[in-house]
């Protein structure tokens, strides 16, 4: 008894000094504690950079949608045809394109040479009466240049001249935008513009077809169509060179820098629902600059230039910019969503628990009436969380490789993996 009382003293003292131990780590401040301490000094650490990349990358979405547009259209000879094609048969292009070759021509028309021909007894005469008419014979004549340009630029020839001049001139609209002349497409005096001397021959040649021979003596006119005018336009070009060299790695970091965001988050998947909504909201953002910038842009035109066609042709060149904007903001809207639904909330399990039962009690009721899945259904049940994140991966380098996508290519792929998750849901039945 002598050696156990120390050996029972010895193990009440250490009983003691563990419960000591435990009541003053439950009543210490937060983070007194020597093991607590270095998780909680990192959290707030974890959290500012999460936050701070994924406000970077947001702020990155426009800049990098803007980048793409850039280096595609400049660096992409046919989709830059693409773009600029259907301004052929634009109505508004037409219009302005068939007034502004009328004005020119009809300067380089004399009317008082209609009479070369005639003998010099009667010219006084002649003279005093088409200085009476000369109001109405000048507008005849203009209206018969004018019909003659309308139907050039309204037929097949000129939608193929339009077309086979843009994909020569696209080196020269690369310079131009860069800060070199030269070319069908020139910058003078901060315009951008398309030389119509090719349009004006073909006018000139109908003009003497129709019998108003006087104009074959109309020497070759050099005149310009405005593609883009601005007061900004060293400026412009500045950060369009920028945008174009970035064109590629910048929106490779914009997916890095939303990646790391949401790898460092403390709750993943509400930092993933964040950085999705802030895409779609960065691509608002984007889109109603556009329509600003479009406004603000018109107002600054010369009255000489026709607004109407401005107008189209500026939303013919940021096309497919706004085909991006609308996809980037689909493509946040589905991501978030996706990932709410496969959270723990209330809500999103409740969604789960009707989706899981619609598709099970189906699949029961299949199954029930002779439906058998062989070796596929137990396989399925075993495996449904790999199949699924195979098929999200598979619908996310999809939209990876391709092209150009667009709002309807985005949708399709998400109804497409919900598709899928259906079937499996469908199938999968234990043995």
């Amino acid at each position: 008894m002598a050696d156990a009382t120390p050996e029972g003293r010895d193990d009440l003292a250490e009983l003691r000094a563990r419960l000591s131990a435990l009541e003053a780590r439950e009543t210490s401040p937060a983070g007194a504690g020597p093991q607590a301490a270095p998780p909680r000094r990192r959290q707030p650490v974890r959290a500012f950079f999460s936050a701070l990349f994924i406000v970077v990358a947001c702020v990155f979405v426009p800049l990098s949608a803007l980048a793409v547009w850039v280096d595609s259209e400049v660096g992409d000879t046919d989709r830059y045809v693409a773009t600029v094609a259907p301004l052929a048969s634009d109505p508004a292009v037409q219009n302005a394109a068939a007034n502004r070759i009328t004005s020119v021509v009809m300067q380089q028309i004399d009317l008082k040479r209609l009479l070369d021909d005639v003998a010099p007894q009667d010219r006084p005469r002649l003279d005093e009466l088409l200085n009476r008419l000369s109001g109405p014979l000048t507008s005849g004549i203009q209206s018969l240049v004018h019909s003659t340009a309308e139907k050039v630029v309204r037929s097949d020839v000129f939608e193929t001249v339009w077309t086979d001049a843009n994909r020569r001139i696209h080196d020269s609209l690369d310079k131009a935008l860069t800060g070199q002349g030269g070319g069908a497409v020139k910058l003078t005096n901060d315009t951008v513009a398309v030389d119509l001397a090719p349009v004006i021959d073909r006018v000139k040649q109908r003009l003497v077809d129709a019998g108003l021979t006087i104009a074959a003596k109309i020497p070759e006119i050099h005149t310009d169509f405005t593609v883009v005018r601005s007061d900004k336009v060293g400026k412009i070009r500045t950060a369009f060179r920028l945008l174009q060299l970035a064109g590629f790695w910048l929106p490779i970091v914009t997916v890095v820098l939303a990646a790391a965001g949401v790898l460092l988050a403390i709750r993943r998947r509400r930092a993933l629902v964040a950085a999705a909504l802030g895409f779609a909201a960065a691509a608002l953002v984007l889109g109603a600059a556009l329509t600003v910038f479009r406004a603000i842009y018109l107002d600054a035109l010369p009255a000489s230039v026709d607004q109407q066609a401005a107008g189209t042709v500026y939303d013919t060149l940021i096309r497919f910019l706004r085909a991006t904007v609308r996809a980037v903001f689909v493509l946040g809207v589905v991501v978030a969503l996706g990932a709410w639904l496969s959270g723990p909330g209330r809500h999103a399990r409740r969604a789960r628990g009707v989706w899981e039962s619609v598709l099970g009690g189906a699949g029961d009721a299949a199954h029930r009436v002779g439906l058998r899945t062989g070796p596929v259904g137990p396989w399925l049940v075993r495996h449904k969380l790999l199949v699924g994140w195979i098929v999200v991966a598979a619908a996310a380098l999809a939209l990876a490789f391709w092209s150009y996508p667009t709002a309807w290519v985005v949708l399709g792929l998400a109804l497409a993996v919900v598709f899928v998750l259906a079937v499996v849901e469908f199938l999968a039945r234990p043995d």
